[in-house]
C-alpha cells in the first residue's frame, strides 16, 4: 500500500463511507436470511431490495449477483452458528464434551420439524449449487465452523485425551462428515435414526484417537 492509500484510509470521510457500506451489506444479508426462511432461496433481487429497504442499484453496487449475496449470507450463517455454539458450550467441562455438543446440536437441525422451503432442504440445495460455482469461496465460508472444531481438537490433544495425526485436517474432515450427514437427512428426515448424531460422534471420536465414554455416551467397557 502506498503512502497516498494509507493517507486515504485515515480520512474520516473514507472511514464513514466504509462504515455505511458495511451497514448496507449487513442490512441486505439480514433481509436475505428472512426471505430464505419465508420462501427458500427462490427470491428475486427485486424482492430482496424491497425487503431490505434499499434501491436495486444499491444492491448491485455491493453484490455482482444474487449468488454473491447468497455466498455472504452463508458465510454469515456459519459465523453466527459457530459463535452461538461456542457461547452455549462455554461452561462444558472439557474440549471433547464441547465437540460432542457441536455435532449433536448441528444434527438436531434435521429432525423433520423444520419447514421445507427455508429449512435444511433449501440450505442443502443452495450449498451444493454454490459449491460447484465457487468452491474456494464456499470453503472459506465454512472456516468459522472448522476453526471452532480445530480449537477443541487441539485442546483435547494437549490434554492427552486424543491423538490425531493432524489436528487441523481432522477438524476439517469432522465438519465435512457432519455436513454430509446433515445434507443427506435433510431430504430424508423421516428415515433418520434417532441416535444418528451419537453414531457420528463415535465415528469422529475414534477417528481422532479418542476413547468412547469421554465426551459422549459410555462404551461397554465403561459400563462394566
Amino acid at each position: 500500500m502506498s503512502w497516498t492509500e494509507r493517507a486515504a484510509d485515515r480520512s474520516p470521510l473514507v472511514q464513514q463511507w466504509r462504515s455505511r457500506n458495511a451497514r448496507q451489506i449487513e442490512i441486505m444479508v439480514e433481509a436475505a436470511k428472512r426471505l430464505i426462511l419465508q420462501k427458500g432461496a427462490g427470491f428475486t433481487t427485486q424482492e430482496l431490495a424491497r425487503e431490505a429497504g434499499v434501491a436495486l442499484q444499491t444492491f448491485y453496487r455491493h453484490f455482482g449477483s444474487k449468488d454473491q449475496l447468497l455466498l455472504a449470507t452463508l458465510e454469515d450463517l456459519h459465523t453466527t452458528m459457530a459463535q452461538r455454539y461456542a457461547d452455549a458450550a462455554r461452561e462444558l467441562p472439557d474440549p471433547l464434551t464441547r465437540l460432542h455438543y457441536y455435532i449433536t446440536a448441528t444434527l438436531a437441525g434435521v429432525d423433520g420439524t423444520a419447514p421445507v422451503t427455508g429449512g435444511p432442504q433449501s440450505i442443502t440445495a443452495e450449498h451444493w449449487r454454490l459449491h460447484q460455482l465457487f468452491p474456494e469461496e464456499m470453503t472459506l465460508a465454512a472456516k468459522p465452523m472448522v476453526d471452532l472444531f480445530a480449537r477443541e481438537v487441539r485442546a483435547a490433544q494437549e490434554q492427552g485425551l486424543i491423538s490425531p495425526s493432524d489436528a487441523g485436517q481432522s477438524a476439517e474432515l469432522m465438519v465435512m462428515l457432519v455436513r454430509a450427514v446433515y445434507h443427506h437427512y435433510a431430504f430424508l428426515p423421516q428415515s433418520q435414526p434417532t441416535d444418528i448424531a451419537e453414531h457420528v460422534w463415535e465415528l469422529c471420536l475414534q477417528g481422532i484417537g479418542g476413547l468412547q465414554g469421554i465426551g459422549g455416551r459410555l462404551s461397554e467397557k465403561d459400563n462394566t
